[in-house]
This record gives structure tokens, C-alpha cells and sequence, in this order.
């Protein structure tokens, strides 16, 4: 605070304003210490103005630009509407604590048109460590000196020599002294006492240890010199104390390159020229050279900061060469516009830090300058980059690179004339990202092909689309304009996506697939399953270079039963296209149609079969456990979509009701267990129940005829033999639809992958026979009774001893299935023997012995796993010649 004692004529210069409460602010400020100086940084201004003061006592001395260069401050904004404000920490509001601790509080007053005036209050530390015996600063609006005052106790300057003023001190200089007066060597000498010297603009000011000479740049008292080729502004005072009789004279000086001195530019590079022996400064021969430091805006990079902007710090003999090149990381574009045309120029802030020693005074000076560079203007009209995809059905531009300063206002087509809101509701995208400098920025505008701006053109199965654009731009803060023109051109071949049709007759959906356009990727789902390769297989695919088509049943698991009617059911068939690469629909394809079936069939022997098939509105039902209104009486066979129920009228609580001249015979399917009738309540799904209805005619007359011969003997009963002929197949899938010929290769399968097998009784057409599993087995050779062997089913049911057991499938009356029980299915799932763990690579041959039942006089069996086991009649297995043995193989089991 010792510069205060001195500046009573202040107060006609500044406003003193009472500080106000700090508000949170809407700007973003950050202040840091970069060695003797302190910078301030201002940001988000916008339009407002910026008023700045030093602060003291509660009071606001507002930095004008003349108080400013005398107390060490440097403020200035850009033109994107940030300000930077650097404060020497020994300025001359600074609290000074022992040479060490410089505490400096600024005013940040806010004001603008809209915006009642806002004030916020800095407050920032810099700590010193150690001083070199001269320190040096170059600002362009000021020069500051601060030397080393000589104490009573390390005093040991030489004899005053004519040719080294810095060494005229007369007597060591104690606390008492005070500045008497200031001689100006011009080169010639000019004499001022401190308040002429404070009124011209000087700032003097005698801290603990140290003296401060600050300089407004230029001044009259200040010369320029030539220094190997740079123009400098040179300052050279002695500084006079007096106390009582005694006088001590120290010499205080600086010299800074001016405006642009040693500053070269090249197209591609801004190089600078620093002196490396600043004459001015440096007397004796005896220097050297400790330290070279480069900086942008007032930090110091590091060397590795340095290369990576590509920056080049090099020494010669003369010189310190900086060179940097335009448009690096750390640059700012500013933006002019000349006859409507677009240029650009480069600025950066530079700073370069030398630190010497002179062999002869043991004195050590750090010299810092700062050089704010431009560029000349250059010629830079928006490049148009096209970076359109036509299949995304998008024109995309890219127009830049330009300055933050530079606003798109809108885009003008040759019809019409769109802000960037118009743009927006229109459906066009419109953003700007930074460059990868950081120094400017490119616009990107995204069009749809279907705009009405975009033009189009058909030419030999391709559509020519076009767009020609004109991007309205302004440079702020003036709104100069300036334009950008685009011409984008795109061609797509005419895309045909792929469609499906459909038709049904009365037992299967038929559905035919077009690719479309070739190339167009997408995927098929059935139902809710996607269509692969065994699915299609399944469905007997079929197909060429442009379509492909499926049969499925209409009891296809795929398919989604919506009613059922008592001859007739509704079953819809969804398919789906999808494209993989986006997941949306391509298209949607549902077909329903009503199949003639017979759900109930009443037999004259008083046999009844039901079928009970699961709707869409039930989706939850388990069919299994369905029954009859006695409990007791569930279905035959039942999977997810079916149950079939095989009774008698007079069982499973068959009621009779007589009719005229017909008898009916009534019975329901439904839910009895109270555990399921409670979820499908909690479901809120409807409940399910099948009327089964009968009638028979009473009153009927049937007519016979028959011829009589007289009997030869009485009739007995033996037991019947004959030759049975049976086959058995290997199904392609569970659908029991496709089957594996005499003539194809082996099967080939994997561990616990499932083969599908079906016996059948050939040539049979009497619904009252039954055709039984009695024994199966797997050998390893074709003979049966070949060793090892391995049961598959043991007196019809599966082993159980077997960790994968056989399951069985039931077989319903439809397609080529006249009459189930003449058929038998189950799966079985591929295995090894076990003493052939080590060589999985072998066939496998499978046997069974079958014999023929009644159907009429069924031997009920319960196996020990009832889902996988089918209720009916089965028949003790025995060594009697008159089983049937057939067999199937080989299957190969593969081990990888």
C-alpha cells in the first residue's frame, strides 16, 4: 500500500461508488496467478459492457485506461464478448504482506440495456517466493521495473562507474528514505519530482524491499532502438531517496519490443523475433542465458505442450525464435467481411520469459513480454463439404470452417426464404460443431429427401434428387453479411421393398414372400418365432432368385386360433418383415380364415372324441388341464395347443335327454381345478368352456339283407396270426410332416440333440385296432440282437433308468392321420454308450417290437412320468415269435 501516500490528485480522475451485495453470477469467472501477474478471466458477457475498478476501503476506483497502464493493469475483450483482465501483483491496489503475499480484490460491474447493473467482487492471492534481483514485464500498454533496493547489512555496490548507472548508489538505503526525484535519460536527462512524474503518468511506488517504476508505453520520456533489427521502446530512469542528508540513487529501466517488432507472417505460420541480448538492459560482457520460457496468454507451456500444438521454441546466436503455426490449437478466428466476401484473421496472445545472470554484479533478471499478435486478413469463403448418404434418404452439408463470431441466420432456396426456427419446423437439422483446433467451427444442415425444396428426376429405374441452397450469414457484433452457396446432387436406385400376399384352402395357410429390391436385407417373423432355417424346412420352403413361399397347417403352432365354431375353426396367421439393422417394420401381414374341422365326433357304437383347441382370448390355458365335468376324465392326448378327449356316452358324467325321435347326449370341457379357475381370474381372462353335444335318431329304420346256409360246425375263437407290416421313420422335426428317405445319407446328430421316430401300421384301416410299443432298444450294429444294447422303452413305457428319457408325442386325427391308433411317435435324445465315452464318432442302429390290440378292449397303464407319457392300453411285453421287430439306422452321433 505504500503508492497510496501519493496519489491524493486520484480523485479527480476516478468515481468512488459504495460496493454493493455480490449476486450469483449469470457470467463465469476464474481468476489464477501465473508468477507476477494475476489474470482474470470474463466470459459470457454477451452484449453488456464491462465496467472494471480496483477496490479499497470499500470503495471502487474505476481502471481507466491511464489508470490502468500507471497502476499495472491491462484490460481487454474480444470479439466474441469475452473480456481478460491481468493485474500486476504489485499494482498499486495491491495489499502488500513483506514483499511475499499480494492480495488484489477487483469490481466486475455489469451493464446492458435489459439488465438492472449487476456487481461482482474478485478477491485473489498471489504468493512470491523468491524475486529475481530485476523483474521485468512488457505489456502494450505499460512497461514495469521492479529492482531490488539495497539494505544497511548485505550493501556491497562498487564505486559509482559513468558507464553502469545501475551501480550509482551512494549509501545503502534504509527505511527512512523517501523518492525525491526521478531523472529521465532520454537519451539526454530530464528531471521530475514524484507528483510531476505521477501526473505524466508514471507509477513510482517503494515497497519493503523493492522499488516499482511503471511506465504507460508509449511515453514522452520513453526512445526507440534498434536491437539486432526489432524496434524497442526503451525507459531509463535513476531514482533519487533522500533521507535527512544523505542520498542513494538507484537505477531502474526496461526495454519491450513494440507492436508487431520482430513479428513475420508467412501463409501458414506467425513467426517472432526476440532479441537474445536485449543491449539496453545488459552492460557488462559477462551474461548468461539460465532460462527460455514460451506462453500463450500469460501461461507457461511445457515442453510436452508445446509439441503438441506444434508450437517450435528455438535459439540462435541473435535471436529467441518463436513460431507457431496459424490455425494451431490455442488461436481465435476473427471474422471480417469486405464486399461481401469472408476473411479471416489469427490472434494469439504470446509470451516469451527470459531469465539471465551478469557474471560481474551476481544480479539475475527475469524479463517477461507479452506480444499480441494478428495475422493480415485472408481471403476464407466457407468451403461446402457434400457428405450425403442417399441410402439414409438425407442431404447432408457441411459448411465451415468459420469463427465463433460468424451466426447462420437462414437458408434461402430458390422459392423461399427459412430462418433457422422455419428450418426446425420443417424437419431440416441444423448445428454447429467445434473444429478439431478449437479455433473455429463448422455448420452441419441435414435436408430429407422428401422436402419440398429437394428435386427430383426418374432416369432408368433411378430417382436424381437435387438441392440447391444459399446459407445467409452474419458476423457479429456488426451483422456484416455474407453467403455460402451448396449444390448437392444424389442418386438412389428405385427400392422395391419386399411384401408378403396369402390365401388359405381348408386345411393350410399358403404364404408367398417377395425380396423386393436385390440386396435388401431383412428378416421374417412367423407369428412371434423368427423364420430359420429348421422352421422353414418345417413349413416346406420353397423359393427362387425373387420369392419364396410356406405351407403351414392351420393347426401350425404359429398360427393364433380366434373362434371356434362346432364344425369350423378361425385361425389368423401374423407375419412380420423386419429390418435387422434398425429393428423397425417393414411390413405387417395377418391372414385369418375358417378351416373345417370336426372339433366332435359321435360314433353309433356310443364312443365320443372332443377336441378342445386354445384361443387367442385364453392365453393362458394349459390344455392338459382341461376335463370332462368328472375330473377324473381328462384328455387322451393334450400339448399347448390341443386336448382330445376319447369317452363313452354312459362316462366322465354324460347326461341324456330325450328329444323327438332323437336321444342327446351332452357333456362339457372346462377348468375344474380350483388352483387354475384362480389364475385365470387373477388374469381377468374369460373362462373356457366347450359344450360337447351328441344326437342320435330313435326312431331310424335301418335295411339288411343277408343270405343263409346251413352251419357245418360250431364256432370257436383262437388267436389270431399273421403277417403284420409295419414301418418305422425318422421325422425331419416334431411336425411329423417331412421324413428322412431310404436313399438320403445317415443322420448325423450331436449329443442330446432329439431325433423324432413314428411307427406305423401300414395298410390298416380300422380304427379299432391298436398299434403297440412293446420294447425298443439302441445297438451299436445292425443286428438287434447285437451287444451292447441299451433300452429305450421297456413294456411301453420309457427307462427309467434313462437320465434323458424317451418322450412320446400324440398323434391327431388330420392329414394323412386317419386313424391314430394305427401310429405311435416319441423323441429320443441322442446319446453314446457309455464304454464308448472316448470315440463318440460312431452309429447307432434303434429297434422296436410292436404288437397289435384292440382298441375296444383297452388295458390302462399309468408310467411313472405323466407329462411325458400317453394314457391307453398297453400289452405286457413277451418272447413270443409273433411280435414285430423293425428297425432304423444307422445315425451317426458326432462328438463336436
Amino acid at each position: 500500500m505504500g503508492c497510496l501516500a501519493g496519489l491524493g490528485w486520484f480523485i479527480l480522475l476516478v468515481a468512488v461508488v459504495n460496493i454493493e451485495a455480490q449476486n450469483k453470477p449469470p457470467i463465469k469467472i476464474n481468476s489464477k496467478c501465473f508468477g507476477n501477474l494475476l489474470r482474470v478471466d470474463v466470459s459470457r458477457l454477451g452484449g453488456s459492457f464491462l465496467e472494471v475498478s480496483a477496490v479499497i476501503n470499500n470503495s471502487s476506483i474505476i481502471l481507466t485506461p491511464s489508470v490502468s497502464s500507471k497502476c499495472g493493469f491491462t484490460i481487454k475483450k474480444d470479439h466474441l464478448g469475452n473480456a481478460v483482465i491481468y493485474a500486476s501483483v504489485q499494482n498499486c491496489f495491491a495489499q502488500n504482506v513483506d514483499d511475499k503475499a499480494f492480495t488484489t480484490k477487483l469490481g466486475l460491474r455489469l451493464q446492458s440495456d435489459n439488465v438492472v447493473d449487476k456487481f461482482y467482487l474478485v478477491e485473489e492471492t498471489c504468493y512470491i517466493s523468491s524475486w529475481a534481483s530485476r523483474e521485468i514485464i512488457c505489456k502494450p500498454n505499460y512497461m514495469e521495473v521492479s529492482v531490488k533496493k539495497a539494505a544497511p547489512n548485505d550493501y556491497n555496490l562498487p564505486a559509482y562507474p559513468y558507464s553502469d548507472p545501475r551501480k550509482a548508489a551512494e549509501q545503502p538505503m534504509d527505511a527512512g528514505s523517501r523518492i525525491a526525484t526521478v531523472v529521465f535519460l532520454t537519451p539526454e536527462e530530464r528531471v521530475m519530482q514524484v507528483d510531476e512524474a505521477q501526473r505524466n503518468g508514471y507509477g513510482i511506488s517503494s515497497t519493503p524491499t523493492r522499488l516499482v517504476l511503471r511506465s504507460p508505453n508509449p511515453s514522452r520520456e520513453t526512445y526507440t532502438k534498434d536491437v539486432a533489427g526489432v524496434p524497442m521502446t526503451v525507459l531509463s530512469t535513476s531514482i533519487i531517496f533522500e533521507k535527512t542528508k544523505l542520498t542513494t540513487q538507484v537505477y531502474a529501466g526496461a526495454a519491450c519490443p513494440q507492436a508487431q517488432g520482430g513479428v513475420f507472417f508467412t501463409e501458414t505460420s506467425i513467426r517472432w523475433f526476440l532479441p537474445r541480448r536485449i543491449a539496453p538492459l545488459i552492460c557488462p560482457k559477462h551474461f548468461r542465458l539460465l532460462e527460455v520460457n514460451m506462453g500463450v496468454n500469460g501461461r507457461k507451456l511445457e515442453a510436452s505442450e508445446i509439441s503438441a500444438r506444434s508450437y517450435s521454441l528455438t535459439l540462435d546466436d541473435l535471436y529467441v525464435i518463436v513460431e507457431i503455426p496459424i490455425g494451431a490449437a490455442g488461436c481465435q478466428i476473427k471474422s471480417h467481411v469486405q464486399d461481401g466476401q469472408y476473411f479471416t484473421s489469427y490472434m494469439n496472445e504470446l509470451m516469451l520469459e527470459l531469465l539471465w545472470t551478469e557474471d560481474d554484479t551476481n544480479e539475475d533478471t527475469r524479463y517477461k513480454v507479452f506480444l499480441p499478435v494478428e495475422t493480415p486478413l485472408q481471403l476464407q469463403p466457407p468451403q461446402v463439404i457434400d457428405a450425403t448418404v442417399p441410402k439414409e434418404m438425407m442431404f447432408k452439408a457441411l459448411i465451415g470452417p468459420v469463427g465463433f463470431d460468424v451466426m447462420l441466420k437462414n437458408i434461402r432456396s430458390p422459392y423461399e426464404v427459412l430462418s433457422l426456427a422455419d428450418c426446425f419446423a420443417r424437419g431440416f437439422k441444423v448445428f454447429d460443431n467445434m473444429s478439431p483446433n478449437g479455433c473455429s467451427k463448422v455448420y452441419t444442415v441435414e435436408v430429407p429427401f422428401t422436402d419440398r425444396v429437394v428435386g427430383q428426376m426418374k432416369e432408368m429405374g433411378v430417382t436424381i434428387y437435387t438441392l440447391y441452397l444459399t446459407f445467409g450469414f452474419l458476423v457479429l457484433p456488426k451483422h456484416a453479411p455474407f453467403t455460402a452457396t451448396a449444390y448437392l446432387r444424389a442418386k438412389l436406385e428405385d427400392i422395391a421393398p419386399p411384401s408378403i400376399s396369402g390365401s388359405c384352402d381348408d386345411k393350410n395357410f399358403y404364404v408367398l414372400v417377395k425380396y423386393g429390391t436385390k440386396g435388401f436385407n431383412f428378416q421374417t417373423i412367423m407369428g412371434k418365432r423368427m423364420l430359420n432355417e429348421s422352421l422353414a424346412q418345417q413349413y416346406g420352403i420353397m423359393g427362387n432368385d425373387t420369392h419364396f413361399s410356406l405351407i403351414l397347417p392351420s393347426s401350425a403352432a404359429d398360427a393364433t386360433v380366434e373362434a371356434v365354431a362346432s364344425s369350423s375353426i378361425k385361425s389368423r396367421l401374423d407375419v412380420t418383415l423386419r429390418n435387422p439393422k434398425t429393428n423397425k417394420t417393414i411390413q405387417d401381414f395377418s391372414l385369418a380364415c375358417n378351416f373345417i374341422t370336426k372339433l366332435i365326433e359321435c360314433f353309433p357304437n356310443g364312443t365320443i372324441t372332443a377336441m378342445a383347441i386354445t384361443l387367442e382370448s385364453v392365453p393362458s390355458l394349459n390344455p392338459r388341464r382341461l376335463t370332462l365335468r368328472d375330473p377324473a376324465c381328462g384328455p387322451t392326448y393334450s400339448n399347448d395347443q390341443y386336448a382330445y378327449f376319447v369317452f363313452t356316452a354312459n362316462s366322465c358324467g354324460t347326461t341324456r335327454k330325450f328329444l323327438p325321435n332323437m336321444m342327446l347326449y351332452e357333456n362339457e370341457i372346462s377348468i375344474t381345478d380350483e388352483l387354475e379357475l384362480g389364475k385365470l381370474s387373477q388374469s381377468k381372462e374369460p373362462e373356457f368352456e366347450l359344450k360337447v353335444l351328441c344326437y342320435y335318431d330313435i326312431n331310424t329304420n335301418q335295411a339288411m339283407g343277408f343270405n343263409s346256409r346251413p352251419r357245418r360246425s360250431e364256432p370257436y375263437a383262437d388267436d389270431a396270426r399273421g403277417e403284420m407290416q409295419v414301418e418305422m421313420r425318422v421325422a425331419l422335426d416334431d411336425s411329423y410332416s417331412a421324413f428322412r428317405r431310404v436313399e438320403d445319407d445317415p443322420i448325423t446328430k450331436y449329443l442330446q440333440q432329439p431325433l423324432y421316430f413314428e411307427v406305423e401300421l401300414m395298410g390298416s384301416f380300422n380304427p379299432k385296432v391298436s398299434l403297440e410299443l412293446a420294447h425298443c432298444w439302441a445297438t451299436l450294429e445292425e443286428d438287434k440282437m447285437s451287444l451292447p444294447q441299451w433300452d429305450l422303452i421297456v413294456n411301453g413305457c420309457a427307462n427309467s433308468r434313462d437320465l434323458h428319457p424317451v418322450i412320446f408325442h400324440s398323434v391327431l386325427p388330420k392329414g394323412r392321420v386317419h386313424y391314430p391308433s394305427n401310429f405311435k411317435r416319441f423323441e429320443v435324445p441322442m446319446f453314446a454308450f457309455a464304454e464308448d465315452k472316448d470315440n463318440l464318432n460312431r452309429q447307432v442302429f434303434v429297434h422296436c417290437e410292436v404288437v397289435i390290440c384292440d382298441v375296444r378292449n383297452p388295458v390302462d397303464v399309468q408310467c411313472s412320468d405323466q407329462d411325458n407319457t400317453m394314457k391307453g392300453q398297453k400289452l405286457a411285453v413277451s418272447d413270443d415269435p409273433g411280435f414285430k421287430s423293425v428297425t432304423s439306422g444307422p445315425i451317426i452321433i458326432m462328438s463336436s
